[in-house]
């Protein structure tokens, strides 16, 4: 098992940033995904930014590319998304996600909820304009 724990939402002005926090204690696999998935009010939850604890296959939704930036401490068994820039239509709950198995074999793996075991809470971040 595997619990996920976010941090870090809040409120915040249109161009400005976030750092959002995502520890995970369990059993960690380490060639597992992490992903950030949210949530916008009335849409389905949708894919963000995802990457393995050996750092390899890092990947974003376009809508937050060059503009946000997933990593990772592997000695705090923590991941982070940095959000610059950010944008009214960023305002959504955050989740956090942890894979149990590595899905090499599955193109683009990191994007589909289904491979996900794990999810956090959610954490609400939320952008004025």
């Amino acid at each position: 098992q595997v619990q996920l724990v976010e941090s870090g939402g809040g409120l915040v002005q249109a161009g400005g940033s976030l750092r959002l926090s995502c520890a995970a204690s369990g059993r960690t696999f380490s060639d597992s995904f992490m992903g950030w998935f949210r949530r916008a009010p009335g849409q389905e939850r949708a894919f963000v930014a995802a990457t393995r604890w050996t750092g390899e296959n890092t990947n974003y939704a376009v809508s937050v590319e060059g503009r946000f930036t997933i990593s990772r401490d592997n000695t705090k068994n923590t991941v982070y998304l940095q959000m610059n820039n950010l944008k009214p239509e960023d305002t959504a709950v955050y989740y956090c996600a942890s894979t149990s198995k590595s899905f090499r074999g599955v193109t683009r793996a990191w994007e589909y909820e289904w491979v996900y075991d794990y999810w956090g809470q959610g954490t609400q971040v939320t952008v004025s304009s």
